[in-house]
């Protein structure tokens, strides 16, 4: 290493990193001048010049291939001390005579010095790459340290083994060599800024602890990657890389980055400029290809299947953002904490983007054959599902949709905003929201209802699908975000809509009836009573049976309603006048029968209720790979 100049080494501050290349004396400088020196100046000098002579690997072949750390940890902590007090024999000879020959001397041993801490320096790093991982640094950060006070002014001796079994035996051997490489390199760093030569140790320190941080991020699969690369690969390969990446955050926030700004803190903790400048230069390149992942994806094209993993992001970020903001709290590294906050920003976009794509999905969807036997359309099962899915998102989506002015892309018809009403759902934004696209929906299913030639059958359509809609919400977290006043309400749509079927499906048949079973009318009247009643009767039950009615507990009240209304009447009738009734081929159906007719309805096309001539195909949801956080995306057509 060249000579250092003396003012440059003497009275450069301690912080500060030196000069590189320092000038050599000129031989042709005057002679120098000796001045009496203190026996205390002598003696550091000797001290130093007997230690720093026996470790310098130029002169020592055993020095050269062995670490005087490893060797004699002890005469490592004396070595530190004899570079200290040389260092203060300097600042007196050059307040004494700068040209002195003590000082030159002092000046070489102190070169020389420097090369030896350099290259231990190194040595520790290098050996101890897989103890000081930021896994092991930030578990042994959360235990009582053992060696906190043992090195930081190089005037306490080494920590013994004896102080390690103290600490207790849960300590392992990864963390006590972990322990003490952290204290000898804190040792050194100290040493080596407080002498002037900062610089040369924070070069070594940067070029191996960077090396680190970019290989962890590469087995927790991060990759650099551009919004093109993004764009050109199918939703499914960027869905696997994104599941990749949820793991690597986690670890990297938590461990990689948490781990390596402890041990970084901790060797450079003389220095806080050091400490800043160095962990934001062998961290800045990798958190921004990581936080920047986010982004690229919330640039892709939207469509409403990739919601629930652009909320995963999001979440992911904003669960971390504590940890984030702690770790990059430097003013070095604000362009962290700038692109994570980025990222956030574009995937609330996408989000919402996405919400109001959902709402025009809706609104477009084409169908124009009924669906057989009334049953739930596929698209209230793909919204249904869809919400309760995003129901489980509610906190990030509040914070996403809050201050996001409801934005209506058509107008609805004005029966829609009386009971119930969107006016009396819940008031947070996201309850807003969802409560919208379910009117939406609702808006949508009235227009379907109007494709049945049957007005009977409309309304069980729409009995069906309210049904479905209210018990998707009970059954799920939408509950706690539009509340049980909303479901009430809906619920008594649904009960509406029953009562408007049994009128309009049955009233003819209850027509077909006496008001009073019992009056007296005349034979001939009876039998033409009852001829009608049949027929009746067996229309309404042959078009029924292929109906259906998709929930068990709504099919049971529906046919125990028309069994009260319905079997009581006929039997008073039928008992009343069954002597008119004998000999003839009038009775169909005997009361007892009535019952077990009833309890046939709404089976008939069952099967049919999930499927139609519809596809809503900018609602069908893409595949799930196995092992995705919400395998539940299956449920979207069912």
């Amino acid at each position: 290493m060249p000579k250092k100049g003396m003012r440059s080494i003497l009275f450069k501050p301690n912080s500060s990193p030196s000069h590189s290349h320092r000038p050599s004396p000129s031989p042709t400088a005057t002679p120098p001048r000796s001045f009496p020196a203190s026996p205390m100046e002598d003696h550091a000098i000797d001290a130093a010049h007997s230690l720093i002579t026996k470790w310098d690997g130029e002169s020592s072949a055993y020095a050269k291939v062995t670490s005087l750390f490893y060797d004699n940890r002890g005469e490592a902590m004396l070595y530190l001390r004899a570079v200290k007090d040389l260092h203060s024999a300097m600042h007196s000879f050059a307040k004494q005579d700068s040209t002195s020959d003590r000082l030159l001397r002092s000046q070489l041993l102190m070169q020389t010095a420097m090369k030896r801490l350099q290259k231990e320096f190194y040595q520790i790093l290098a050996a101890n790459r897989e103890c000081l991982d930021p896994e092991s640094v930030s578990v042994r950060s959360s235990r009582p340290s053992v060696t906190g006070s043992s090195i930081s002014d190089f005037e306490e001796e080494s920590v013994s083994d004896d102080e390690f079994r103290a600490a207790g035996e849960s300590i392992t051997e990864v963390e006590r060599l972990a322990s003490l490489a952290m204290a000898d390199l804190k040792a050194i760093a100290d040493c080596m800024i407080s002498t002037g030569y900062g610089k040369e140790c924070v070069k070594i320190y940067k070029v191996i602890r960077k090396s680190i941080i970019d290989e962890g991020l590469y087995h927790l699969g991060v990759e650099r990657l551009s919004a093109s690369q993004i764009n050109k690969m199918d939703w499914e390969v960027v869905e696997l890389k994104i599941k990749h990446w949820l793991y690597a955050v986690k670890t990297a926030v938590k461990t990689l980055f948490y781990g390596e700004r402890i041990l970084c803190d901790h060797v450079f903790s003389s220095s806080d400029s050091i400490r800043e400048s160095c962990f934001a230069e062998i961290s800045k390149e990798g958190a921004i290809s990581l936080f920047a992942f986010p982004e690229l994806v919330a640039k892709c094209k939207k469509s409403p299947e990739k919601m629930f993993r652009t909320l995963d992001l999001y979440e992911a970020i904003s669960d971390n953002w504590p940890e984030i903001e702690s770790i990059f709290y430097f003013e070095s590294t604000a362009f962290v904490r700038s692109q994570a906050i980025t990222s956030l920003i574009k995937l609330s976009e996408s989000v919402r983007t996405m919400l109001s794509d959902l709402e025009a999905a809706i609104q477009k969807d084409n169908s124009k054959s009924p669906l057989r036997g009334g049953g739930a359309h596929p698209l209230t099962r793909y919204v249904m599902n869809y919400l309760d899915v995003l129901a489980d998102y509610s906190g990030v989506l509040s914070d996403i949709v809050t201050d996001w002015p409801l934005k209506m892309h058509s107008p609805l018809p004005e029966s829609y905003f009386g009971s119930p009403s969107l006016d009396d759902a819940p008031t947070s934004a996201i309850s807003v929201q969802i409560a919208w696209i379910i009117l939406v929906l609702l808006c949508k299913l009235d227009g379907r209802a109007e494709l049945y030639n049957d007005v009977s059958l409309s309304y069980i359509f729409l009995a069906n699908n309210l049904q479905y809609v209210v018990n998707k919400v009970r059954a799920s977290n939408l509950v706690y975000i539009l509340g049980d006043d909303w479901v009430t309400r809906h619920e008594a749509k649904v009960k509406q809509y029953t009562a408007n079927y049994k009128r309009m499906g049955w009233s003819k048949v209850l027509a077909s009836l006496p008001e009073n079973p019992t009056a007296a009318m005349s034979p001939e009247e009876a039998r033409e009573r009852l001829k009608n009643f049949n027929a009746a009767f067996e229309e309404a039950y042959r078009k029924q049976t292929a109906w259906v009615v998709t929930d068990p507990k709504l099919r049971d009240e529906i046919k125990r309603d028309l069994a009260r209304q319905l079997v009581p009447t006929f039997r008073e009738f039928y008992e009343k006048y069954r002597g008119a009734f004998r000999g003839e081929l009038l009775v169909r159906f005997a009361p007892d029968d009535l019952d077990n007719y009833v309890s046939d309805l709404f089976y008939g096309m069952e099967a049919s209720g999930s499927t139609s001539s519809s596809s809503s195909p900018s609602l069908s949801p893409s595949p799930t790979p196995s092992g995705s956080s919400h395998s539940r995306l299956w449920r979207f057509s069912r």
